[in-house]
């Protein structure tokens, strides 16, 4: 694609990126094949190529009117970042950074409406800080008629108990774990599941209680900069840990794991953190990275139930692991039901289902479909947004597949269950 930047623009870092982008991009369209939103909508500029040509008239354009910048912020809004494009595109377009320097150039030429950044900044406090959100589910669950419908879906019932973990420092291999931030108290046992199956296989887990939101819910926001203070203090939380020798950063959310795995490049022009937040980023392992280089046959499951897996955009799109999961599960017993069109979107998307529910249920809706087309006994998946997002439907339940596998496994001498 040709751009049109003037020498003086190249000499800023993030236009000089989008055209870097924008040049790799030969607007052949396939990327609209596999867009969740073009196809429920069916509007070029809801495609990722009509919102790669809205972004190159924008940037290209710094006194752009008003009115265009406003039809630029809709479509980029209704974008999910699921990022299946750039698994479709032949040309490798790296569509999810040109999307982050579209989103702050918006929010930097003109603020949103007052009532949309005030519900904007109450969801990013409200969902960063794991004990202000466990206090906020507790008094929603026990108000639940009285919240508004786009929020009240989100509510869980009584999560399954966490039970113990086991003491991580006995083993000679260390990980560290992110615990999350909306996780805790939304599904507490997924983390305490994971530390149990670790344990089974001689690994230890180890918390780092200062280390909070990995910083993504920000940037879904659009909040950049303080998405980035978050990544700062979670390297600073870590780095400890990582000096005395911890293997990997473990994380059970695969939001969070897309995220800190590009903490490196999202920190590169930091010349006190470019080096410690690509070292973050080595270190970072979604769990099904941990498990299928295991010996699992030590797990000895004791039995196998019918699920169906669904794959969260950022475990098989952002961190190429399709695939990952259904082998680890299939390799230990489990039957899985075939799934139509997996690589779609369930429409969850961080913050998505809140700041776009019309859209997101009609995908959540499409998802389930397909996921139940097998007739499964229990949906698993690997993210918490998606969990959360698909129970809200009422249909069939979803849980982390770390869960189930916790569950299968038989008692051993010792064992912290």
């Amino acid at each position: 694609m040709q751009t049109h930047f003037t020498e003086e623009d190249l000499k800023k870092p993030h236009i000089r990126e989008a055209d870097r982008v924008l040049r790799s991009c030969v607007h052949c369209g396939f990327c609209n094949a596999t867009c969740p939103t073009y196809q429920l909508l069916g509007d070029e500029r809801d495609g990722p190529r009509g919102r790669i040509y809205l972004m190159k008239e924008m940037l290209e354009n710094p006194d752009d009117d008003v009115n265009v910048t406003e039809q630029t912020r809709l479509h980029l809004d209704r974008c999910l970042t699921c990022r299946n494009c750039e698994t479709t595109c032949p040309s490798g377009v790296e569509y999810h950074k040109l999307l982050d320097i579209g989103r702050a150039e918006i929010e930097r030429r003109g603020p949103r409406k007052a009532s949309d950044r005030a519900f904007r900044y109450g969801l990013r406090k409200a969902l960063t800080d794991p004990k202000r959100f466990q206090a906020l589910l507790k008094l929603g669950q026990t108000f639940k008629p009285l919240v508004p419908g786009k929020l009240k879906d989100k509510l869980p019932a009584k999560p399954v108990d966490a039970g113990a973990r086991p003491e991580g420092k006995r083993h000679e291999r260390q990980m560290l774990i992110l615990e999350g931030c909306v996780q805790p108290g939304l599904s507490p046992n997924t983390n305490a599941a994971t530390a149990r199956v670790l344990d089974r296989l001689g690994i230890g887990l180890l918390p780092a209680p200062e280390a909070g939101c990995c910083g993504a819910v920000d940037f879904h926001l659009n909040a950049q900069d303080d998405g980035r203070a978050r990544i700062r203090a979670n390297i600073d939380a870590w780095w400890p840990h990582v000096e005395a020798g911890a293997e990997a950063i473990v994380q059970t959310a695969s939001g969070c794991g897309a995220f800190v795995k590009e903490y490196g490049e999202m920190l590169e022009g930091d010349p006190e953190y470019a080096e410690k937040a690509r070292r973050v980023s080595e270190l970072a392992r979604d769990l099904v990275e941990v498990l299928r280089d295991e010996e699992l046959e030590a797990l000895k499951v004791k039995e196998s139930r019918k699920l169906a897996f669904h794959c969260p955009c950022t475990l098989q799109h952002a961190q190429k692991l399709g695939g990952a999961v259904e082998g680890v599960l299939v390799k230990l017993g489990f039957s899985l039901t075939p799934v139509q069109d997996a690589h779609l979107c369930c429409g969850s998307a961080g913050t998505y289902s809140i700041t776009q529910p019309e859209l997101a249920t009609q995908l959540r809706h499409n998802k389930l479909n397909a996921l139940e087309a097998g007739n499964p006994e229990l949906i698993v998946t690997a993210n918490i947004g998606c969990q959360t997002h698909l129970n809200g439907a009422g249909r069939t339940p979803v849980r982390h597949w770390i869960e189930i596998v916790d569950e299968t496994l038989q008692p051993a001498m010792g064992s912290a269950r």
